[in-house]
Formats: C-alpha cells, structure tokens, sequence
C-alpha cells in the first residue's frame, strides 16, 4: 500500500486540503490528529419500568382551563 501525506484543516466539520492536492473520487482515506485529547462521551439512560404493565399509570390527561372565570 502506497502512502502519502498531506496537511489539511477542518472547517464546518470538512477536511481542506491545499488548492494543489487532487485526489480521485472514492478515495479512502485515513485521519491522523496529531496531540489529540480522546472526548469522553456521556451516557444518559432513561428510565425504565420494572414492570411495563404499570404504564398505564403514567398516562397523561389535558385538561383546558376557562379563559372566563366567569365573575
């Protein structure tokens, strides 16, 4: 595998390469960030029903309030 290097900058989530690099169509590519600092990603879980037959529970109600109260 033939390997070749080019210095590019990200914007608006884009790879730019300089005006002078053409690569064809379909190329795959790597990315390597130099002194990148690994993200730490979040989980956040919902909750849950131990017994899902219990939804029923939680089922909401709108009521529509009188603009008039009439006094």
């Amino acid at each position: 595998m033939k390997v070749a290097t080019y210095e590019g900058i990200v914007e608006d989530g884009t790879v730019r390469l300089p005006g002078d690099v053409k690569l064809p169509e379909n190329t795959k590519v790597y990315i390597l960030v130099p002194n990148a600092e690994p993200r730490r990603i979040i989980h956040l879980r919902s909750p849950r029903l131990v017994h899902p037959e219990q939804a029923k529970d939680f089922i909401k109600e709108v009521v529509e309030e009188r603009t008039d109260a009439g006094l």
